[in-house]
């Protein structure tokens, strides 16, 4: 049987369960910006390239889902 509805199977919601949602950054990596998903406090992986050549994306270090080292800096704003 088919049941089609505009209302959710749980209206209450409580049969979901939440994951925790990790941010995704974008870095730059030899020239090269994309987006990376933090995986340990000095990895992430590879989600996809935003800018980079057209030969970048046949290079296997940087195809999605490989691991890379990542440690986040804070860049002071206030030079000088």
């Amino acid at each position: 049987m088919t049941w089609y509805s505009v209302m959710p199977l749980d209206p209450t919601g409580l049969l979901q369960v939440e994951q925790a949602e990790v941010m995704s950054r974008e870095i730059r990596v030899d020239g090269i910006l994309m987006e990376v998903k933090p995986v340990t406090e000095d990895q992430a992986k590879i989600v996809r390239l935003l800018d980079c050549g057209l030969h970048d994306y046949l290079n296997p270090r940087y195809a999605p889902g490989t691991m890379i080292r990542y440690i986040p800096t804070v860049e002071n704003e206030a030079k000088g």
